[in-house]
């Protein structure tokens, strides 16, 4: 397999593939870093449904499973990779954010996306963005309470890219599954014609959810890691037959028995509002949130109990 790359009237780069020696099939990815260039590369596109997988970059399978699918419902799929500043409330924390543009490429090429946007800061906000969104508690629990802004960040970011890409779907992984409550509570404000779909968390083999942070745990924070995992499985297990404080007490002690870990917060919250649960004789289902620190590494996960 042959890659070769080349600068057309649009595109920063095209991306051609090509397989086989006899009936050779030709794949083309496009490049582009400015909002006009993206814009009048999708123009010729028109017609065709178009998939949009927004990312922060550091691609790892988890993003793959999302471009895989959104490659099987539309013509056309578009990702992006913009590591978004204003949903960062450390400055440390996007200082060190991993970025790998080369290799992020590489990884939309074999997975077959067709449009990669790669803006600067400078071209997604020319001027700053002032909106403040309300979307009720959606935003103010779990991570809206620990890490105030981070969600009001997520909806200026996430509705300039969806005018840009004007997609039909975009995909998201349930491993954020707050932030797809609050997307989907978005397009809702905006009015957007928009399919927000759900993809479920992918797993390394030890059951620790994949993520781009994974990279900078230490070896032994990486080795601890997955007692979040296995903690949730055990508590999803005791769902309904002991109280919910009880599931609460026993993930958030599992979790902490790794002395390397320490829970930020554990909720057993209704999957539609995001409200604690006191009792498991709701109607919803009910899914249990952790946010975990890993030395200097924030990790999250989430599963269903109920």
């Amino acid at each position: 397999m042959a890659v070769s790359w080349k600068v057309d009237n649009f595109a920063d780069r095209t991306f051609k593939t090509r397989q086989g020696s006899g009936n050779q099939v030709e794949k083309t990815m496009e490049q582009f870093t400015t909002v006009e260039g993206l814009k009048a590369g999708l123009a010729s596109r028109r017609g065709s449904s178009v998939g949009f997988v927004p990312t922060m970059g550091a691609l790892h399978e988890g993003h793959v499973s999302l471009v895989k699918r959104a490659r099987a419902e539309n013509d056309t799929v578009v990702v992006s990779v913009f590591v978004n500043p204003t949903q960062f409330n450390d400055k440390e924390d996007l200082r060190n954010y991993p970025r790998t543009p080369e290799a992020d490429l590489e990884v939309l090429r074999a997975a077959g996306a067709d449009v990669v946007f790669m803006p600067s800061v400078e071209e997604v906000y020319p001027e700053p963005d002032m909106r403040v969104f309300d979307f009720g508690m959606l935003d103010k629990v779990m991570e809206g309470a620990t890490r105030p802004g981070h969600f009001n960040g997520v909806a200026q970011v996430v509705s300039r890219l969806f005018e840009f890409v004007k997609p039909d779907r975009a995909y998201f992984g349930e491993k954020d599954f707050q932030q797809i409550a609050v997307i989907k509570a978005l397009v809702k404000q905006l009015g957007l014609n928009l399919a927000i779909v759900e993809c479920p968390i992918v797993r390394e083999a030890d059951g620790l959810a994949l993520s781009s942070r994974n990279r900078l745990l230490t070896p032994r924070h990486r080795a601890a890691a997955p007692a979040i995992h296995t903690a949730l499985q055990e508590g999803a297990a005791q769902a309904g037959r002991r109280s919910v404080a009880d599931v609460c007490g026993a993930v958030t002690a599992r979790i902490e028995a790794e002395p390397l870990l320490k829970v930020i917060y554990f909720k057993l919250v209704d999957e539609d509002t995001l409200a604690e649960v006191s009792d498991w004789n709701g109607t919803g289902h009910v899914r249990g949130c952790v946010a975990v620190q890993a030395g200097d590494i924030r990790l999250i996960d989430n599963m269903r109990f109920l």
